[in-house]
């Protein structure tokens, strides 16, 4: 949500590659906003990546080839089912390889995706991503907005889809401006 998430990851990947590490980059595919399978960064830079939907078995879909990378990088990770983030925790785990993923914690009326609290139970280390709310704060809630920037109280988890809009806010405009 505007933080820097995928640009952060593209450069993990791209720090790996440089040293010829192999790396595999999987993201959401229920996010086409910028193409399907697709990791983008607003600042510019983007790249293909491996996708995953609620059937991905993380451990099948790696199979021999998890003891071969150097990292595994998720981006939109809050979209994982809480059994693909302890397919991922143990690929982690049994294998060495180091299993880094980015995504949100929490849904545009403050809720948890089941992946995001997952991840935070199983997480061996969590590493935050600062952004700022309107108001100078630190954000750590979405909203969702429609196209005159009016804030969106109800509806389904995830919209991704065509203008549908976040803002990042600090949890006092969160409640504040509800």
């Amino acid at each position: 949500m505007n933080a820097g998430k995928s640009t952060a990851l593209l450069q993990v990947a791209h720090n790996y590659e440089e040293h010829g590490r192999k790396v595999r980059i999987f993201t959401a595919a229920l996010d086409g906003r910028f193409g399907k399978g697709v990791v983008t960064s607003r600042l510019g830079p983007r790249r293909n990546a491996e996708t995953f939907d609620e059937t991905t078995d993380f451990a099948q879909t790696l199979g021999s080839d998890a003891k071969e990378l150097a990292c595994l990088l998720v981006d939109e990770a809050q979209f994982l089912t809480v059994q693909q983030v302890r397919q991922l925790h143990r690929v982690a785990h049994v294998t060495g390889v180091p299993v880094i993923c980015y995504g949100i914690r929490s849904d545009f009326l403050g809720n948890p995706f089941p992946g995001a609290a997952q991840l935070l139970t199983l997480a061996d280390s969590i590493e935050e991503i600062k952004t700022i709310c309107a108001c100078g704060r630190k954000a750590t809630m979405n909203v969702r907005v429609d196209d005159t920037g009016k804030r969106i109280t109800e509806g389904s988890q995830i919209a991704i889809e065509g203008d549908t809009r976040y803002i990042q806010t600090c949890g006092r405009c969160f409640y504040i401006e509800a």
